[in-house]
């Protein structure tokens, strides 16, 4: 795990150039891999992917295995696991003695590159971030693939979508009926019309 001190930072969708305060955590070196996340269910059966229970895990919950212990055979061991629900990812970090990182806790350790803690300024920053989108099957190099930023830390952009503790958080509904524009917020692309930093938008992606 690497220390990250912390510090002071405007959000993407900080509201009114809102400033959030980030308290020293502590960030795994490299995403979970499949590997890990094997013997996460090799000792946790109720994860496996024939008994999870629905309310934990839709339909494509490690759709990619061959079966409740077993990898595909063109799934790289060291790859990033994929496919996985909150609840699982979340259960996981607890197994290992962790959590979750926030949402704001992500954005700010993502926001560096290999010599800035934040670089989000940087024009070829966010064109690597963009050119991500471009490459296909990402998610199946190993881990440590892309580069180690600031902070030590790898793979946060390039390889595949993580989850955070308060994923939710961005995602605002209008189901209470008070929020009857809210919506659009669910969406990336409208998402970015709201962003208090429009630069910073790829580094969220």
């Amino acid at each position: 795990m690497q220390k990250v001190n912390g510090g002071i930072f405007t959000p993407l969708y900080g509201v009114d150039s809102m400033q959030v305060k980030i308290d020293a955590f502590l960030l795994d070196t490299y995403p979970v891999s499949n590997e890990d996340f094997l013997e996460f269910v090799i000792q946790n059966p109720k994860w496996r992917k024939n008994k999870v229970p629905k309310l934990f895990a839709d339909g494509n919950y490690l759709k990619d295995w061959k079966g409740d212990v077993q990898l595909a055979e063109h799934l790289l061991p060291n790859a990033p696991i994929t496919n996985i629900s909150w609840f699982a990812a979340k259960n996981y970090c607890e197994a290992q003695g962790k959590r979750l990182p926030t949402v704001d806790e992500w954005e700010f350790v993502a926001m560096a590159d290999q010599t800035s803690a934040d670089a989000r300024k940087k024009e070829t920053y966010n064109q690597f971030i963009l050119e991500w989108y471009e490459t296909p099957n990402s998610y199946n190099n190993p881990i440590g693939s892309t580069f180690k930023n600031f902070y030590g830390i790898y793979d946060l952009h390039g390889l595949v979508w993580e989850w955070t503790n308060d994923f939710n958080s961005v995602l605002i509904s209008g189901e209470s009926r008070q929020d009857v524009d809210k919506d659009s917020k669910l969406f990336c692309g409208s998402a970015a019309v709201g962003a208090s930093d429009l630069m910073n938008y790829a580094a969220f992606m």
